[in-house]
């Protein structure tokens, strides 16, 4: 894995492929409250890219307008939460996403365990640490931390590959592409204050 650590943007010589692998680290769990730190992108090569967000400079024109792109897919583990981050920071709305969380869920109803770490272990044999997870982004990063935060998009595109064929056995693939749609929504709905309350319940 060869990790690269940029201040600010993404460099203009930067080229996203068709599928991106995408991640986030922030100060807490609140959007609108905790300061998004960084932002990891990988195109699926053992590359790792490390985005340092700093927002007393100008915004990530090269991030944001891959973000926008709704030619590139972008995957994410747990895409609520990266999106509503993303949204709430750049104002933009982010289309053709893959969340491997939601199809875990989907497709392996014979666990509970849907964490990153758990798909990384049964799915590619792969055993990674969260020591670094709860942490202190918002200053200079520790060689601990690149790694950590690297690894968190080193393998989503394997394990997409891996549920997508579950999902297709198991004829749930146009279901899970309907959720992975309404995350747009949903992360609306997080931003305006409906977070806690499932508004399709009785």
């Amino acid at each position: 894995m060869k990790i690269n650590l940029y201040q600010g943007d993404l460099p203009d010589s930067f080229k996203p492929s068709k599928y991106i692998a995408i991640d986030s680290e922030t100060m807490g769990l609140n959007p609108k409250r905790d300061k998004l730190c960084l932002v990891q992108i990988s195109n699926g090569d053992d590359i790792c890219n490390l985005i340092k967000i700093n927002f007393t400079h100008k915004k990530p024109k090269n991030l944001i307008n891959i973000l926008k792109d709704n030619k590139i897919q972008k995957i994410f583990h747990y895409a609520r939460f990266d999106i509503a981050v993303f949204k709430y920071n750049f104002k933009i709305k982010i289309k053709n996403v893959y969340c491997t969380k939601i199809a875990s869920k989907l497709v392996r109803t014979y666990t509970d365990k849907h964490g990153y770490k758990d798909l990384c272990s049964e799915l590619l044999n792969k055993n990674i640490s969260k020591s670094e997870q709860s942490s202190d982004w918002g200053g200079e990063l520790s060689k601990e931390q690149q790694r950590y935060a690297a690894t968190d998009v080193l393998y989503l595109h394997k394990i997409k590959d891996r549920l997508n064929k579950m999902l297709i056995r198991e004829k749930r693939d146009k279901l899970a592409k309907a959720c992975f749609d309404f995350i747009e929504y949903r992360t609306d709905l997080d931003l305006m204050g409906w977070a806690e309350q499932d508004i399709f319940k009785h």
